[in-house]
């Protein structure tokens, strides 16, 4: 049996939660689903270039499974990308950050 999948902090919601190619409709495509951890995991490294234990602390996750969440995360891109698929970001086990507001 294996372990229960603990929540992953995730910092920021996609604006966008569905990406396709031009032109195509929605309808017709073969949908692929990222979760929002291996959204988080992309925007983490890829985006903002943290090194894999920066982003594990930011996500409260080991570097070891921030390095599996990244690779399956970067694998679903390509394929939507190199097959012309849509992207739906939705799921996961996730908690929202803590975001601090800062007052006068």
């Amino acid at each position: 049996m294996s372990r229960p999948k603990c929540c992953r902090r995730v910092g920021a919601e996609p604006t966008c939660k569905v990406f396709k190619p031009v032109g195509v409709p929605v309808a017709s495509l073969e949908e692929i689903v990222l979760s929002m951890d291996e959204f988080e995991a992309i925007r983490l490294a890829d985006l903002n270039g943290l090194y894999h234990e920066q982003a594990a602390g930011r996500m409260n996750i080991s570097r070891q499974t921030f390095g599996r969440v990244i690779e399956v995360a970067r694998g679903k891109v390509a394929t939507v990308l190199v097959k012309g698929l849509a992207l739906r970001i939705e799921g996961g086990e996730i908690e929202m950050a803590e975001m601090r507001d800062f007052g006068c």
